[in-house]
């Protein structure tokens, strides 16, 4: 089990000084915001590192975020409500899924990093990968077991604990049924409240799903903003349950309905893939030139073939490639 150390406020000041002036302060804060400084000032609390950011986690969707409207509107109006609920009834479970190089990964350390003041480094923040946590089919018993308990743990050090699980697509059929207790209503972790956690699953699985029925709607002259949760969901959510190759097969996760939120990542068209040329020319301190966004924008291969209309790895190979035209 992790235990990270939480802020302390630093200066000279002792504490019984320190005390004196939380109290002088006690006039113009609310209850709970004496008793969480008083708390923050001589433990080392979860509560102390989690400082949610939702108009930061806004504009950093706005700003780097390309071209993925569901995105931007599913996840800051799920966080928002499941923050705002202060005895929620259930953890809050998000599923990312799309093609590669859309921008699944790069979301949820977004997300993180809106909530805990470390992001990813956080010592409550927990990920999983299948190939370096999970590799091997004949030890999933044992995997079941330290997954359970290593849950269990760190749920009791902090009640605010986020786990990302990674490339689910990959993770071994029925081993992540093992945490469903822990996702909804009725689990009991004593000494803290374990539905305030947020589970984040991240998949390719359900992405030929989302490309083939964002490529039929583009033939039928339907625009791509335009496309809503209601026209993927389903389709999305048979894809990965009816996959035996897909660590969703046949899970109790998705057929006792414990995903609050699916958010499908749509295939990028070449504006797309230019934006994204765009901002790492940026982020390398390059001149940004046309010739290069467009050279760049014109390496990457597209599907259909045919008419190329939707990039077949999203943004995922834009840097390496703007560093060989540059």
């Amino acid at each position: 089990m992790e235990v990270g150390a939480g802020g302390r406020m630093g200066g000279g000041s002792g504490p019984l000084q320190l005390l004196l002036l939380l109290l002088g302060a006690a006039g113009s804060a609310a209850p709970w915001d004496l008793r969480t400084a008083l708390h923050c000032s001589f433990s080392a609390a979860c509560e102390c590192s989690f400082r949610p950011d939702l108009r930061g986690l806004e504009c950093d969707l706005a700003m780097n975020l390309v071209g993925q409207h569901l995105v931007k509107q599913l996840v800051v109006k799920g966080v928002r409500e499941f923050l705002q609920n202060h005895d929620p009834v259930k953890p809050l479970v998000m599923s990312f899924h799309g093609w590669t190089g859309t921008g699944k990964t790069y979301v949820s350390s977004m997300l993180v990093r809106s909530l805990f003041r470390d992001g990813l480094r956080s010592p409550f923040v927990h990920q999983f990968s299948p190939l370096v946590h999970f590799p091997h089919l004949e030890q999933i018993q044992q995997y079941k077991e330290n997954l359970k308990s290593w849950i269990q743990g760190n749920l009791t050090n902090c009640g605010r604990s986020v786990f990302l699980f990674d490339e689910m697509d990959k993770m071994h059929p029925g081993l992540i049924d093992v945490i469903i207790p822990f996702l909804g209503p009725s689990w009991v972790v004593y000494g803290t409240n374990y539905r305030k956690a947020i589970f984040i699953f991240v998949s390719n699985g359900g992405g030929e799903q989302i490309n083939r029925m964002t490529l039929d709607l583009w033939h039928a002259r339907k625009d791509r903003e335009e496309i809503s949760l209601q026209d993927l969901e389903s389709a999305v959510s048979a894809a990965v349950f009816e996959n035996p190759n897909n660590g969703f097969w046949k899970s109790g996760i998705i057929e006792e309905h414990l995903i609050d939120v699916l958010v499908p990542f749509l295939p990028l068209k070449q504006h797309h893939v230019k934006q994204c040329v765009v901002n790492e020319l940026t982020q390398q301190g390059l001149e940004v030139r046309q010739d290069i966004v467009q050279t760049v924008a014109d390496s990457i291969p597209y599907f259909p073939e045919e008419e190329r209309v939707f990039s077949s790895t999203g943004c995922k190979t834009v840097a390496s490639r703007v560093t060989f035209f540059s």
